[in-house]
């Protein structure tokens, strides 16, 4: 299952857990959600709350990769370094591998009719 889509499931399972839940609980304690004078409604209240733990869920996401993105790439720039150095160190004896194998190839003969 691709990440995005692990992602995208992730977000609707959330959701849907919050909607049922916080439905059940906002009904089970008899919780009013008012903003300035105005009542909201249950449904508003849990979408509003769900969309903010949503957003938070998603930054905390974006640090998270970006952290090990910033691991992966110092990772693949000291692999890479390391690669140079052995061919900037050993690229005598690849030049006289390379010239022995052409060389010592087997050369197919070509049958002209």
């Amino acid at each position: 299952m691709s990440f995005f889509k692990s992602l995208i499931l992730a977000i609707f399972a959330t959701l849907f857990l919050t909607y049922v839940l916080g439905t059940s609980f906002i009904e089970m304690l008899d919780i009013d959600v008012y903003m300035g004078d105005e009542l909201i409604e249950p449904l508003k209240a849990i979408s509003i709350s769900a969309i903010v733990v949503m957003i938070l869920v998603l930054i905390a996401l974006a640090i998270v990769l970006s952290v090990f993105g910033s691991l992966i790439f110092i990772a693949m720039l000291i692999v890479g370094g390391f690669a140079m150095l052995m061919i900037g160190v050993f690229w005598p004896i690849f030049l006289i591998a390379g010239v022995i194998w052409l060389i010592a190839r087997d050369k197919k003969s070509v049958q002209y009719q």
